[in-house]
């Protein structure tokens, strides 16, 4: 075992031995692992492979590591069927050793319903914290060969790769002046609900038995069970993988029509995707066949509603923001959907802070503003920026006047909106229990500057021993440079 950690006493005892794990050693160890098994895929060592994985899935070290990533997310409080949570030291160790491939049985998801923004309910399966953690140790194993396998220009779900590398992609595709002008924006109806299980048992490295167990465990619905017989448990941590594994290879297979005239460009953010053309008929004759066909293989169909092929001139939505160009040139901001629920969030936000103090509204405003604002930071958003903080600034306003309805205009902007580097800020005093005193500020999104970002390359992942420095980089640097700072 790396580390310091014994993992031998009483069962009660196990407490001290998980706040005593040097993670930083558990991680290098699982790492190296990972790394071997990456080589081996690229060499087409399959039996290496399986070897290495089966290393990796009995190791105390990426067991304790599988436990430590489902703990940690926000649903580690939510239970499955089993009604079990870690909630302490001891069943956090427990739980890491009863991860054992002999003898497990994937019990039951719990399925719940929730809203998607067009009024439809989206299923979502819960499996309980072991089949959890089962499959984040078997993740774990899975994700070397994934991202080795992976299409250059898949960016959702993948390490160190996120929305704004698959935006920089589009940047990179339609900015010059040359650039194709034809776009096809697709989305798979139900990706995740699909998924054929034949091909992905067929198909995807890892152990038959555990994979069978997880797709076709059912799930608990009013008490009934009811069987899974296609797709892959959208609760589930292994599933965003399992669904990018069964989409790689479709960017080779458009690229097939690829050419100088042709001008294909291929971007996808897990099931969502994009593909350039210089013209309709390239898209809608050579392009749109082979997807169906290479979909139709996995189960899987194109929303007919989602999809559809528009003008550059006319700009598309990608990502909750909009793409086009003007005189040639790009330009891209936040969408207009993308702006109206941010409003809505906001909103809501003050709507449930009515009679409430100034420090918890800009408490729970702040989170919001600032990560709607880091999101858009690497577009041309400084406009829609600084329309968001006049409307909000309407907002506030209102939340005042309800709040103290006697007081003029005067009063309540000398109140709230303090001075600060020569400009206003809704702020207020917070006083603590020492006697000392704090001015907390509402952020601004004009606050947060807009960058430029540096895309990922294509071809690179993590698990490639030459590249460690490279993704230590982006690591250290965030990978943006402020716009001011170039010249």
């Amino acid at each position: 075992m790396t580390g310091s950690v014994k993992l031998t006493g009483a069962s009660s005892g196990l407490g001290k031995p998980w706040n005593s794990i040097n993670w930083s050693k558990i991680n290098a160890h699982v790492q190296r692992l990972q790394m071997r098994i990456a080589k081996a895929v690229k060499e087409k060592r399959w039996n290496k492979v399986k070897s290495l994985q089966w290393l990796l899935t009995h190791s105390i070290e990426a067991k304790l590591l599988a436990v430590r990533r489902v703990i940690s997310r926000k649903g580690a409080r939510t239970p499955g069927v089993d009604n079990v949570v870690w909630n302490t030291p001891a069943r956090k160790m427990r739980g890491a050793l009863s991860l054992q491939s002999r003898g497990y049985k994937a019990l039951p998801l719990r399925r719940i319903l929730i809203p998607k923004k067009n009024g439809k309910l989206r299923p979502l399966g819960i499996p309980t914290l072991k089949d959890r953690a089962m499959q984040a140790l078997y993740l774990l194993a899975l994700e070397p060969i994934s991202e080795t396998q992976a299409d250059p220009n898949s960016y959702g779900f993948r390490k160190y790769r996120g929305c704004r590398d698959a935006i920089a992609q589009c940047f990179c595709a339609l900015a010059k002046k040359d650039s194709p002008r034809w776009i096809l924006e697709a989305d798979i109806k139900a990706c995740f609900d699909w998924i054929n299980h034949k091909w992905l048992l067929e198909n995807v490295c890892l152990d038959k038995k555990i994979l069978k167990q997880w797709l076709k465990c059912g799930f608990l619905e009013n008490n009934k069970l009811f069987p899974t017989n296609a797709g892959t448990p959208q609760g589930g941590v292994i599933s965003p993988t399992l669904a990018n594994m069964t989409l790689d290879g479709l960017e080779q297979a458009v690229r097939q029509v690829w050419s100088r005239k042709t001008k294909i460009n291929f971007v996808r953010y897990a099931d969502d995707f994009i593909i350039t053309a210089s013209s309709k008929e390239v898209l809608t004759e050579q392009v749109l066949p082979i997807i169906k066909e290479f979909l139709t293989k996995r189960g899987l169909t194109l929303s007919e509603e989602k999809t559809k092929i528009t003008r550059i001139e006319d700009g598309f939505d990608f990502l909750g923001q909009n793409i086009r160009k003007f005189n040639n040139k790009y330009h891209a901001e936040p969408s207009k959907g993308n702006i109206k629920a941010f409003y809505e969030n906001v909103r809501n936000v003050i709507k449930s802070c009515r009679g409430s103090k100034a420090d918890k509204l800009i408490k729970k405003l702040n989170p919001v503003i600032r990560g709607w604002a880091n999101y858009h930071k690497y577009i041309q958003s400084s406009r829609i920026f600084a329309e968001a903080e006049m409307n909000i600034y309407f907002l506030l306003n209102k939340w005042a006047k309800r709040k103290h309805g006697n007081k003029t205009p005067k009063w309540l902007r000398n109140h709230y909106w303090g001075k600060s580097h020569d400009r206003r800020h809704f702020s207020c005093a917070v006083q603590y229990k020492n006697g000392k005193t704090k001015i907390v500020e509402l952020i601004k999104a004009s606050d947060i500057k807009t960058h430029k970002y540096i895309k990922i390359k294509g071809a690179n992942q993590p698990f490639n021993l030459e590249l460690v420095d490279y993704f230590k980089m982006r690591r250290l640097s965030k990978n943006s440079i402020p716009i001011a700072n170039l010249a």
